[in-house]
């Protein structure tokens, strides 16, 4: 059995693909990125949260922040990187997940809707989470 809680988020940002052919996706433009953080656990902490849903939300404030109206391209996490929508979820994952290290969540999904129709996401554990390591492994 497992405990799941959500927090989403929207922000505007641009991007352009870097691959071969990228047809239209190479040119700069901006999405309405709809961000949702899932994280999960099989137990409650000591107030019977999974996660502390204030923390997350200031977590979501700083990435808000930091990628609002922003060029992905331009930014250090993204260097070396085509800034996919999946590099994207895997930069807010690396972001978000330590607002819930402290707590029994032991994993977090991070799903990044680009359009109302496509959407790509990277899951993985939280570092330092009860039941968790470094390596992930339990």
């Amino acid at each position: 059995m497992t405990y799941r809680t959500t927090v989403t988020r929207q922000f505007v940002a641009q991007h352009y693909l870097t691959v071969p052919d990228p047809g239209p996706e190479g040119d700069l433009h901006s999405h309405v990125f709809s961000v949702e953080a899932t994280f999960a656990g099989p137990s409650l902490g000591e107030y019977d949260y999974l996660v502390d849903i204030d923390d997350v939300r200031a977590a979501l404030d700083g990435a808000e922040a930091r990628y609002r109206d922003a060029t992905l391209n331009d930014l250090p996490e993204f260097e070396g990187y085509n800034p996919s929508v999946e590099r994207l979820a895997r930069v807010l994952h690396d972001r978000l997940a330590p607002a819930a290290a402290d707590g029994p969540a032991e994993t977090l999904r991070v799903t990044v809707w680009e359009d109302d129709e496509a959407a790509a996401g990277y899951e993985g554990p939280i570092v330092g989470a009860a039941g968790g390591d470094a390596d992930g492994d339990g």
